[in-house]
């Protein structure tokens, strides 16, 4: 009887509590559905903008052909550049861009008439490093809710192709490089979905088994244990999908003249020091993010890509600093590496970024224009691309047009090359890793401070993992 009496209250708090909410406000009426539709005038330009955009790629037709015409890829500084590489179906756009930094120092140095680093290599590791990062987290996390918004965000996607300019570095210091022809692209470095997948899966049901093995009380020395009998299964797979990467190889050239030189026995890190021979930690890496104060060193969390190595972090500066520092290294000779916004103003047939590209305003007749903090604040614009310069137009003494040397293959652009204009590197143009000799003293004293840390899901970091 007590039971039947409890439950019955329960049900009527239940219903009077229900009775009592508040409905949900902001729904559609009929009326207002109506008037929407009732806005849209049928008039002929309406009518036109429908036939046109229902039979043609949107794109296509807010084509800015007045400003596509004035493309000019003629520049007063130009770098030397020979050959062009192609990041196929990958996101390895910085591995690319990095590894065409270092490329021609040794075409340079060797009278080359072209030579490619084994993006294969670095990408072998870059996998290996990453999974070994995901696992250790998921160890110092084991104690955290699942829902957790860090652990939420790592199981969202364990591995990836993407990364950053750091990357570059620490797996070029800890493995070396190698020649291309040491280590050639394959069917799934090319195209790395269906491998990513595979990992993924591994990785997730690996997170799950060290969660479950840490709930019933294993130490954490029995779960690194665990751990590298799963990285020993993650490196069979990578193996299966890259092949083997050489540990040791016998390299030598002929030059654009013909001599040939003498063969020598090199192994990866012997490679990178003796014959590349340029000192990754003496670059560092500037940011234009105004949704951040400038003069300030940040760092982001969970970025790292080895668990044993910092977080990405970069000196945020004005944008006219960040290009007035680009043009003053590139002007000595100087290839750089930067990341920007590839979303906005973009025709990679033309090999164009150019403000105003795309007038969707005029196509659609609605308003579109944002600042760039607001599309940074709204997500609307992130650095999802890296590139490097290789040249420069100057008119009256500033910049008018940049030369990008891109990784999408010679039939993009103009032979592989894209031009930007000015006025885009002020819009879209986020990060530029330079040479620590070119930062004023302000910036320098920036550079030593403790960086701020800032959450993984902030605008700086979305998409940057490319």
């Amino acid at each position: 009887m007590r039971s039947f009496v409890f439950f019955v209250l329960a049900c009527s708090l239940f219903i009077a509590g229900s009775a009592s909410a508040k409905e949900p406000e902001g729904g559609l009426t009929p009326s207002q559905v109506q008037a929407l539709l009732d806005a849209v005038k049928m008039d002929a330009a309406t009518r036109t903008a429908i036939n046109a955009v229902t039979n043609n790629d949107p794109r296509d037709l807010a084509l800015n052909r007045e400003k596509a015409a004035v493309r000019d890829d003629i520049f007063s500084f130009s770098l030397p550049t020979k050959g062009m590489t192609d990041q196929e179906k990958s996101g390895r756009c910085w591995m690319f861009a990095g590894l065409n930094l270092l490329r021609h120092d040794v075409i340079k140095r060797y009278k080359l008439d072209d030579f490619e680093l084994s993006q294969s290599y670095i990408a072998f590791w870059d996998h290996v490093e990453k999974c070994n990062t995901f696992l250790e987290f998921i160890i110092d996390t084991r104690q955290r809710d699942i829902l957790d918004r860090e652990v939420d965000h790592m199981l969202d996607e364990p591995v990836s192709d993407g990364g950053y300019w750091g990357y570059v570095v620490n797996l070029v210091e800890k493995y070396g490089v190698v020649p291309k022809k040491f280590m050639q692209e394959t069917k799934s470095s090319a195209s790395t979905s269906r491998m990513d997948y595979i990992l993924n899966t591994m990785l997730r049901r690996d997170a799950a088994v060290l969660r479950d093995m840490a709930a019933k009380g294993k130490a954490v020395a029995d779960l690194r244990s665990e751990k590298m009998r799963m990285m020993a299964d993650i490196t069979r797979v990578l193996v299966i999908n890259y092949g083997e990467p050489p540990t040791r190889f016998e390299w030598r050239v002929k030059s654009d003249s013909g001599t040939v030189s003498e063969a020598k026995i090199y192994t990866p890190q012997e490679f990178y020091h003796q014959v590349v021979g340029i000192t990754l930690s003496d670059y560092v890496s500037l940011a234009s993010y105004p949704i951040h104060p400038f003069d300030k060193n940040y760092s982001i969390n969970l970025t790292r890509s080895m668990a044993d190595k910092p977080d990405i972090s970069f000196v945020n500066v004005d944008v006219k600093q960040l290009k007035a520092l680009t043009l003053k290294a590139l002007l000595d000779s100087n290839r750089i590496w930067f990341g920007c916004d590839m979303g906005h103003d973009v025709n990679s047939k033309l090999g164009l970024m150019m403000k105003g590209l795309y007038d969707y305003e005029a196509l659609f007749g609605v308003p579109l224009t944002m600042t760039k903090q607001q599309r940074l604040d709204y997500r609307h614009s992130s650095s999802n691309h890296s590139m490097v310069f290789t040249g420069v137009d100057m008119a009256d003494g500033k910049p008018a047009r940049w030369q990008v040397e891109n990784s999408w293959g010679k039939d993009a652009g103009d032979d592989g090359f894209f031009t930007m204009t000015d006025e885009w590197f002020d819009e879209y143009v986020l990060n530029a890793i330079l040479p620590k000799k070119y930062l004023p003293d302000h910036l320098l004293a920036v550079l030593q401070q403790s960086p701020t840390p800032l959450p993984v899901w902030d605008p700086s970091w979305q998409s940057l993992r490319w």
